[in-house]
């Protein structure tokens, strides 16, 4: 069962963070690569948590989100084609002095079949970058994305 520890830095708040994660309408695709529009649905929404089936490429999963703590937002995996147990994401923020914020994520892969084992182990090795270059981009989306309210350009 691969643990995937990644960490990035962003001038993104963790507020602002928070905010893209938990933004569930059209146009997630642009924040997070793996969610596709057509595969995501909420299925319920309250002030501080979800439940949302989200996905991409063949692979989705149904994700119990929680942001009650605002310095962290966890992601546990309900229901997926391929992943089962203990899979799920937890986004913790460290916001510095300087403005900037460290963004550590930990990604729990936990194949529920062979499809999941298979691309659970090629995430915890050979596509650890690719998941490393992602939160790098998310990053940046969500950092353009909060010039564009401010009226800045990007």
């Amino acid at each position: 069962m691969p643990t995937l520890r990644l960490h990035q830095t962003t001038t993104a708040t963790p507020e602002l963070f928070v905010a893209g994660l938990t933004d569930f309408g059209p146009g997630r695709s642009k924040l997070f690569g793996n969610s596709a529009d057509k595969y995501l649905k909420v299925h319920d929404r309250g002030l501080t948590s979800a439940d949302v089936t989200e996905g991409s490429g063949g692979i989705w999963e149904r994700l119990r989100y929680d942001w009650s703590d605002p310095k962290r937002v966890t992601m546990r995996t309900t229901d997926s084609n391929i992943w089962g147990g203990a899979s799920g994401h937890t986004y913790t923020f460290t916001h510095h002095p300087s403005g900037t914020t460290t963004v550590d994520a930990v990604v729990v892969r936990e194949g529920k079949n062979v499809k999941g084992r298979v691309v659970g182990f090629l995430l915890g090795t050979v596509a650890k970058g690719a998941l490393a270059k992602a939160l790098a981009k998310t990053a940046r989306a969500i950092e353009a994305r909060n010039a564009d309210t401010q009226g800045h350009r990007v």
